[in-house]
C-alpha cells in the first residue's frame, strides 16, 4: 500500500448519522479538527451533501492545499461512493478523494493491518470480521427498526417505548419528558414524521447513563448489548479474535459492555470513542504514535 509523502496535508473525515469529525493532518500530526453535521448518502442527495460541505466544511479549509481526502461515513456502501465523492469534489478540486464506509473506518482504526473483529456502537451499530486487509464477514446491521442492537438509537427506542407504555420506574417517565421537553405526541411525530429519527432516539441515551443504577434502566442497556453480541459478534470467529469497539455508546458504557461480553466468553480489545486517532496511525504508520 502506498502511503502519503511527508509534509502533505491530508484531510480525514469520520461521519456518523449525527456528526462528522473533520481532521486536517500532516506527518501524523493534527493541524486542525472541527465537527459539522452528519452526512449520509442514504438520507441525503448529492446536492444536499455538497451544500453541507460548501457551507460548513470548505470555509474552514479554503486556503489550505490538500493532497488527499479520506472520507469514512455511514451509508457509504459501494453504490453510494460515487455520489459522496462527487459531492466532496464540488468544493475540493483534487483527484485523490477516497470514500469508505464507517465500518472500514472502524477496521482501519481498531485493527489496522492485523486480524480482528471491529464493532461500531454509536448512533447506529455495525460489525465485521477483518483479516488485516479486508472484511471477510459482516452481519448486516439492518438499521434501527430491524436491528442496530446496542446502538444509541436502539437504546433510545427501548427507553421511549417503555416510557409511553408505562414500564419505567415511578417518576422516570415524567422526568424524561420534562428533561427533553417532550410529549407522547411529539415523540411519535419525531420518530415517524421527521427526518433522521435515529438521531433523535440516540439523543436520549444520556438519560439512560444518568440513571444507570436503576435496575430497569440497567436491564435495557445490558439487554441491548447482549443482543448485539449474540446476533452479530458471536457469528464471527470471536473465540480466536479480540472484539474491538468504537463509538460514543461503547465508550460511555464500556464497563457494562465489558461485563456483558465477559459473561458470554467474548474477549474485548480496544474500546475507543472516536476512530480518528487510529485512522491517523493507519494513514501515517511511520510518523504517528
Amino acid at each position: 500500500m502506498d502511503y502519503p509523502e511527508s509534509k502533505e496535508n491530508i484531510l480525514i473525515a469520520d461521519s456518523g448519522a449525527t456528526k462528522t469529525d473533520w481532521c486536517l493532518t500532516r506527518e501524523g500530526e493534527i493541524l486542525q479538527r472541527f465537527s459539522a453535521k452528519g452526512i449520509s448518502p442514504v438520507y441525503q442527495t448529492e446536492v444536499e451533501i455538497a451544500e453541507e460541505i460548501k457551507q460548513h466544511v470548505f470555509p474552514n479549509l479554503e486556503n489550505i492545499p490538500l493532497s488527499a481526502i479520506h472520507f469514512y461515513g455511514t451509508g457509504c456502501i459501494p453504490e453510494k461512493i460515487p455520489l459522496v465523492r462527487n459531492a466532496i469534489q464540488q468544493s475540493f478540486s483534487i483527484n485523490t478523494i477516497h470514500v469508505y464506509s464507517d465500518l472500514i473506518a472502524a477496521a482501519h482504526s481498531l485493527c489496522g493491518h492485523e486480524p480482528g473483529i471491529a464493532c461500531i456502537l454509536g448512533t447506529g451499530s455495525n460489525s465485521c470480521e477483518w483479516d488485516g486487509e479486508r472484511i471477510v464477514k459482516q452481519i448486516s446491521p439492518l438499521g434501527f427498526i430491524l436491528g442496530d442492537e446496542g446502538s444509541g438509537a436502539s437504546l433510545g427506542k427501548q427507553l421511549v417505548s417503555d416510557a409511553l407504555k408505562n414500564q419505567l420506574p415511578a417518576g422516570l417517565k415524567e422526568e424524561l419528558l420534562d428533561e427533553y421537553g417532550l410529549t407522547p405526541s411529539l415523540i411519535i411525530d419525531r420518530v415517524y414524521r421527521h427526518p433522521f429519527p435515529s438521531r433523535f432516539l440516540a439523543s436520549l441515551s444520556p438519560f439512560l447513563l444518568k440513571h444507570i443504577n436503576e435496575q430497569h434502566i440497567r436491564h435495557i442497556v445490558t439487554g441491548s448489548f447482549s443482543d448485539f453480541l449474540e446476533r452479530n459478534v458471536m457469528q464471527y470467529d470471536y473465540q480466536k479474535n479480540k472484539v474491538n469497539f468504537v463509538g460514543s455508546i461503547a465508550w460511555h458504557y464500556s464497563d457494562l459492555l465489558k461485563e456483558v461480553a465477559q459473561q458470554k466468553g467474548v474477549v474485548t480489545g480496544k474500546i475507543t470513542q472516536s476512530p480518528i486517532p487510529g485512522l491517523i496511525r493507519y494513514h501515517y504508520p511511520v510518523t504517528s504514535r
